[in-house]
């Protein structure tokens, strides 16, 4: 079996991707780079965020549509595979209910699982207007590829705060964050 590569430059590389998750998750609704080889059928960005934030101590599920790059995800990442509701992270190419992932408890609201969605794009699609912490004033992301009921998920999802499923989204070689802290409008 031969796997695709992980980044060339492994430290360089993943403190770049961090960096962007980073800057993605405090200022909510900005899109930024990140990309790495990746097995299909994730996207250069998928790829980038799985190397940099999966270790050996993190579990991971990934949906039935990306399984076909568990074995890419075991080599390069080392992660613990766990079913949907006992993973730290959850890796989808469709949105699974929001309420099916780990969101925390009042005394480890941190222990609410992290969703890597990809989507089909940003700048077309559901638009949607973000308050709340990181937004000075409330800003508009728009994403190709969310369930319809996706504003009416985050609603319950942000009621719930501090717990909560924290949601980055990865299109092409491009990333964005959605934290549970911020409160989401259809537009």
């Amino acid at each position: 079996m031969t796997l695709i590569p992980g980044f060339a430059d492994p430290v360089g590389s993943s403190q770049a991707c961090f960096r962007a998750v980073l800057k993605a998750m405090a200022q909510p609704g900005t899109v930024r780079h990140a990309a790495a080889p990746s097995p299909a059928p994730l996207d250069p960005a998928t790829a980038a965020v799985l190397l940099t934030l999966l270790d050996a101590e993190t579990s991971v599920w990934l949906d039935d549509a990306c399984r076909s790059a568990r074995d890419w995800v075991a080599f390069h990442c080392g992660a613990m595979f766990a079913d949907a509701a006992a993973a730290d992270f959850a890796v989808a190419l469709e949105m699974p209910p929001l309420a099916a992932l780990p969101r925390g408890t009042d005394e480890a609201p941190e222990s609410g699982a992290t969703l890597i969605l990809q989507v089909g794009g940003f700048g077309a699609g559901q638009a949607l207007r973000l308050s709340g912490p990181g937004l000075a004033a409330p800003a508009v992301l728009k994403v190709a590829g969310l369930p319809a009921d996706f504003v009416a998920q985050w609603r319950d999802n942000h009621a719930g705060f501090p717990c909560g499923v924290d949601l980055i989204l990865t299109a092409g070689e491009t990333v964005a964050a959605l934290p549970r802290s911020v409160a989401i409008e259809a537009v």
